[in-house]
């Protein structure tokens, strides 16, 4: 499981993007986003790097990813 901080999330469609971009690098994953928190939990066997590079690449910055 990682937990990442996303910056720029303010609405459902940032949700869905940000889930979007996740199951580009893993289909199966299971991704929870809390608004207002700005936190993103990913269950994932893929590995935490690409995961975050597509988020940065759908336009949320991540500023803290932990595993």
């Amino acid at each position: 499981m990682y937990e990442l901080t996303v910056e720029n999330m303010t609405c459902g469609h940032c949700v869905s993007a940000v889930t979007e971009a996740v199951h580009t690098v893993d289909p199966a994953a299971f991704v929870e986003v809390d608004l207002k928190g700005r936190h993103v939990k990913v269950n994932s066997t893929a590995a935490l790097e690409p995961i975050k590079a597509a988020i940065e690449d759908a336009g949320y910055p991540v500023t803290r990813a932990a595993a």
